[in-house]
């Protein structure tokens, strides 16, 4: 079974609502698939890893991708 990469993008988002739409597409996802979140940094940095890790899932890296955003690789 191969692994399925999803990527979210809400570097447009701001706090609550960027974890909220993180973990609805985690929810989406099958065990073991990957999603791959775009975001700003400072407060969803902050936040989206560790309530991710809180709720569970693997954060597997997290990388500056260009500008303020951030590229967060989550297992479910």
């Amino acid at each position: 079974m191969t692994m399925a990469t999803k990527v979210l993008d809400i570097t447009k988002e701001h706090c609550p609502m960027t974890f909220v739409k993180t973990k609805i597409e985690l929810s989406k996802l099958q065990p073991g698939d990957i999603l791959e979140v775009l975001l700003s940094e400072g407060e969803p940095l902050d936040n989206v890893p560790r309530n991710a890790k809180e709720q569970g899932y693997n954060v597997l890296s997290i990388e500056h991708v260009e500008g303020t955003t951030h590229k967060v690789v989550i297992k479910k």
